[in-house]
């Protein structure tokens, strides 16, 4: 299967965020991804809504890239702005903490036009498959 790539920008409202969740929720089952790995995508999607939001405020737009391969989810949110030394130390950790428990991956890109989150689960083998 060949990596599709859907792009979503959404208002930084939190109206919003169930219209993420779901996204992410229907990509990841797409490619076949268990109940539970569904669920960890959707509340790193809900995670990466609210981190963005926080940071763009409500009359901005939060843009989210979605890359589906065979076995994985990518999700790229931003730019948004670079936050305060000190804010950022506390939010990122926040977002960190909950973002590293749902994802394989994360990164959080800083670049002097602003940050980027880039989060990827992938889905588990299924039982007596390589790497199960």
């Amino acid at each position: 299967m060949a990596s599709d790539r859907i792009t979503l920008t959404v208002p930084a409202r939190g109206e919003y965020a169930r219209t993420v969740r779901m996204t992410a929720a229907e990509l990841a089952s797409r490619i076949g991804m268990s109940f539970d790995e569904v669920d960890d995508v959707r509340m790193g999607a809900e995670e990466a809504f609210v981190y963005a939001s926080e940071r763009v405020g409500e009359s901005a737009n939060v843009t989210f890239t979605f890359t589906v391969s065979a076995d994985a989810l990518e999700v790229e949110v931003g730019p948004m702005p670079t936050p305060d030394e000190g804010a950022a130390a506390v939010s990122e950790g926040y977002a960190e903490f909950i973002l590293r428990s749902v994802c394989d991956e994360l990164e959080i890109q800083h670049a002097p036009e602003g940050c980027t989150l880039c989060l990827c689960r992938r889905a588990a083998a299924p039982a007596g498959e390589p790497g199960a």
